[in-house]
This record gives C-alpha cells, sequence and structure tokens, in this order.
C-alpha cells in the first residue's frame, strides 16, 4: 500500500521558486501592511498609508527585473508529468509590468483624491483594497491552470466592486458598483461553469494538458467539451467589455473614484484580456475554428458601438469627459480584439498575441495620461464635463499639450507615433490572418474615433470661457503627468521597444 502511495505523494510535491513569484507576492504583503498600520495610524497621519503603497508598487515594478534572464515555472507538479500552476515567462513579466505600473499611476491619483475627499474615504480600506487587487491582477498572467487563473481574477475583481462603491454618502457610487458587481458576478459563474465542463472532459485544470487532452476526448463527451469552450469565452467576454457584455462600463466609470475609473480601464483591461489570451492560445488552440470567428465578430461590434458611442458625448452633459473615456476604451477594446481573433487563422499565433500586448502597452501609457488630465480638471470642475476643457492651453499649457498628445496617441495620428504604429501593427495581425473585412472595419472605426478625438483636442486651444484660474498642480499628480507623458513621448521616439513583441510573439 505504502508502495503505491509514494509516486502519488511524490507528485503532489510543490517546487516553490521565490525570486518568480515576488512581484505578486510583495504588492499582497504590502497591502497586508497597510491594512495593519492603519489600525495604529492616527487620522492626521494616514496619508503616509498612500505613499507606502506607491513605494510598495514601485518595489514590486522592480523586482520583475531578476526575471528577465530566463523563464521561471514554479508551483510544479514531479514525476512523468511535468504541469505547473506559475509560470513567469516574457507574455507574464510584460503583463505584470502593464499591471504594476498602472496600479502605481493610479495610487499616486488616489493620493490626491484622498486627500480632497474630506474624510469621504476610508484610507486604510481604500489602500488594502487597491493593492489586493493589483496583487491578483499581476498574478493572472502567470496562472497556468484553470484553478489558480479563476481564483487570480476573482482577487483582481471582488476589491474592484468595493473600491468603485467606496466614497461614502453617495448614491451615485454604489450604483455603479451594483452593476459592475452584477455583470462581473454573472461572467464568473458562466466561466466556472464552462471551466467544470472543460474539467468533466479532460481531467486536468492544466492549460498544458488541457490542450492537449482536449483534441481526444470520448466522442460521446464532444457536445460537452464545446460547450465549456463556449462558456469559458463568454465568461472571460464579460471581463474585457466587449460588446454586448458592456453595459456596465459608462455608469460604472461615472460613478466610481476617477482614479478607479482609470484603473478598471487599463488594469481590468489587462487582467481579461490577458486571461482569454491564456485559455484561447494556450488552452484550446485545437477549437480555434470556434473562437477564431467569434472572437472576430465580438471585435468588429466592440469598436463600432463603442466608437459610436463616444462620438454622441455631448460637450455639456454632466460628465461627459469621462463618458467620451469610457466608451473610447470600449471601442479600444475592440482593437484589442482584433489580434486574438486573428489568432485563430494564422500560422503564428504567437505574433498575433504580440500584436495585443504591444498595442495594450501603448494604450495603457496613454489612456492613464487622458485619465490625469482629467483628474486634474476634476478637481475644480466637479462636473467634468467635455466643455470644462475649453481653453485648458491658457491655464495650463503643459498640461494641455500633454493631454492633446495623449488623444493624439489613442487616434493614431502623429506626433503620436506609438499609436499609429500600434494601429498599424493590429491591421497588419488582421490582414495576414486573412480577415480583410475585419481590417476594413477597424480602418472605419479609427476614422470614426478620429472625430471625437480632435474635437476634444480642438477644445484645449479655443479662447476661455469666464475664469482663466490656473488648476493647482499637485506633487502626486504631477508624478503621475510626468510618468505617463514621458512613457508616452519615449515610446513614440523609439517605438520598437513595444513593436518588437508584436515581430517575435511572447510565449
Amino acid at each position: 500500500m505504502s508502495a503505491l502511495a509514494q509516486p502519488l505523494a511524490a507528485n503532489l510535491v510543490q517546487s516553490v521558486d521565490w525570486l518568480a513569484v515576488a512581484p505578486p507576492t510583495l504588492t499582497a504583503v504590502v497591502a497586508l501592511a497597510v491594512l495593519v498600520a492603519d489600525l495604529f495610524l492616527p487620522e492626521a497621519r494616514k496619508q503616509v498609508l498612500g505613499w507606502i503603497s506607491v513605494t510598495g508598487l514601485a518595489a514590486a515594478a522592480v523586482l520583475l527585473l531578476p526575471l528577465l534572464d530566463h523563464d521561471r515555472s514554479t508551483f510544479c507538479l514531479t514525476g512523468s508529468t511535468r504541469a505547473c500552476s506559475y509560470t513567469a515567462d516574457r507574455f507574464t513579466l510584460v503583463v505584470q509590468f502593464l499591471v504594476l505600473g498602472g496600479a502605481l499611476v493610479t495610487a499616486l491619483l488616489s493620493v490626491t483624491t484622498l486627500k480632497d475627499g474630506n474624510r469621504r474615504y476610508p484610507q486604510g480600506e481604500f489602500w488594502f483594497l487597491l493593492l489586493s487587487s493589483a496583487a491578483g491582477a499581476a498574478l493572472l498572467p502567470a496562472s497556468r491552470d484553470l484553478a489558480t487563473l479563476i481564483v487570480a481574477l476573482e482577487v483582481a475583481s471582488l476589491p474592484a466592486f468595493a473600491l468603485v462603491g467606496i466614497r461614502h454618502g453617495d448614491a451615485k457610487s454604489s450604483e455603479a458598483a451594483l452593476k459592475f458587481f452584477l455583470s462581473s458576478v454573472t461572467a464568473t459563474a458562466v466561466s466556472l461553469l464552462g471551466i467544470s465542463f472543460v474539467y468533466a472532459t479532460t481531467g486536468s485544470l492544466y492549460l498544458t494538458q488541457v490542450a492537449d487532452r482536449i483534441q481526444h476526448v470520448d466522442g460521446q463527451l464532444h457536445t460537452l467539451a464545446q460547450t465549456g469552450v463556449v462558456l469559458t469565452l463568454v465568461g472571460f467576454a464579460f471581463k474585457t467589455a466587449a460588446v454586448p457584455f458592456h453595459f456596465w462600463v459608462p455608469d460604472t466609470y461615472v460613478g466610481a473614484p476617477l482614479p478607479i475609473a482609470a484603473y478598471l480601464s487599463v488594469v481590468g483591461k489587462a487582467v481579461g484580456f490577458s486571461g482569454l489570451i491564456l485559455v484561447t492560445v494556450v488552452a484550446f488552440p485545437s477549437y480555434a475554428d470556434v473562437w477564431g470567428p467569434a472572437l472576430a465578430a465580438l471585435a468588429a461590434l466592440t469598436m463600432t458601438v463603442g466608437n459610436v458611442a463616444a462620438l454622441r458625448q455631448q460637450a455639456t452633459r454632466a460628465y461627459s469627459a469621462v463618458r467620451l473615456l469610457a466608451w473610447s476604451s470600449v471601442g479600444q477594446a475592440g482593437y484589442l480584439l482584433v489580434p486574438i481573433a486573428a489568432a485563430g487563422y494564422a500560422r503564428d499565433p504567437q505574433k498575433a498575441i504580440g500584436s495585443t500586448v504591444a498595442y495594450a502597452l501603448m494604450y495603457a501609457a496613454v489612456n492613464l495620461g487622458a485619465f490625469t488630465v482629467a483628474a486634474l480638471v476634476g478637481r475644480t470642475k466637479e462636473l467634468n464635463r467635455l466643455s470644462d476643457y475649453r481653453g485648458l492651453y491658457g491655464k495650463n499649457p503643459l498640461t494641455a499639450l500633454l493631454l492633446a498628445f495623449f488623444l493624439l496617441c489613442l487616434a493614431g495620428l502623429p506626433p503620436g507615433i506609438i499609436g499609429l504604429f500600434a494601429k498599424v501593427t493590429v491591421f497588419s495581425a488582421a490582414v495576414d490572418a486573412g480577415l480583410g473585412w475585419l481590417a476594413v472595419v477597424m480602418a472605419v472605426n479609427v476614422v470614426i474615433a478620429l472625430y471625437y478625438y480632435l474635437q476634444w483636442t480642438g477644445l484645449l486651444f479655443r479662447a476661455p470661457q469666464g475664469e482663466t484660474a490656473k488648476h493647482p498642480l499637485p506633487a502626486p499628480l504631477t508624478a503621475a503627468l510626468a510618468l505617463t507623458g514621458a512613457l508616452g513621448v519615449a515610446l513614440s521616439g523609439a517605438p520598437q521597444l513595444v513593436l518588437r513583441f508584436a515581430a517575435t510573439g511572447l510565449f
């Protein structure tokens, strides 16, 4: 009996590479430290929690550097069947850099927001929730089994619900949190049902084993396997805010504190898209004939609905600037879906996935920059209308120039070179995969988006109406603006830093 049990016991021994798991682990440890410190700090000194969080996120990002040498895997089964739950490869590191960098900028924006909030935000809980969500988001791209993937997805999502509704006494914030919660719970339930079907037909949760076994399932279980694949993909489509699963986005962005809206637009998308990439390209490559056409249709629908809705935003409507950024993020999600759909048709799916990651890096830098300027204007203009940006150049010339640069990057126009090149890589991925019709739809949507991006840019340089007082620029907002601006300019000057992913792939 013991002789039979020994191989099974040996197969359950987990190897742990602490350096590989250091970035998400440090983020989680800092989250716990902030929560404990909040119990002992007087109210007047709780601002220090924000700077501890900023430092922790910066340190976690620095811990990515030792991992650049070679791929690392940990929490692995031993024996003849080697499968790992955590892998730090190029894909993981790039997405973790995006997540931790996005969380760092969000933290800088939040320092000012919490200071201006007149005790409407519980500071200890806010920072704990933000760091916990960032830890889950950093874990997700490294997940290589379906159980870890779902756990990471929920660790990233559950704190985000609370962050959306954390503002005391704000009915709009509570309503936004409820809509976000209901949509996300639905997505999770659908994903779990799909994963349970996949496990029932393959007998494994490891992505590589699923990819191998799902090709050879018994004929009687073939329909169950197909259903599992479809339901898993539908669940992740909710997370990416793909149409028709996008209904929560505009109200959630408007109701959430502005830094959290920025966080959801970048880090939330990174979570959804990295999970979608892992389940399609790594776990279900043999079902490319199912998810390829489905994602292509979703991409076309998502970019069209997002851009048309952004086009209809009225400059004098309350929160129209935030709503435009929300609908713009839906349109951008459509562009991000294009290379993933192309991977279902391409001979080299890794190259197509590289195009998505390259575009995501560009989008993250410039969209966070646009939200930073929105946070600055929102300090004096609570309704944050597009008309409030009229004459911004006369009040804050550098801020206006940076916002114009960010908007031109999102539009894909010079001097936003990185935005132009990133869109070209997405076009190329679609054309190379034989999806000419999708490339045409994207071209039409890029033209539609030009109108509202340029309209907003034009407002910045028009003659101001009424008072011309400057917007005060606190140090945390200055740092966030400097970070995003420098990264956007650097990538436009040397786009090869990002675009090489589109040429070589990541896995």
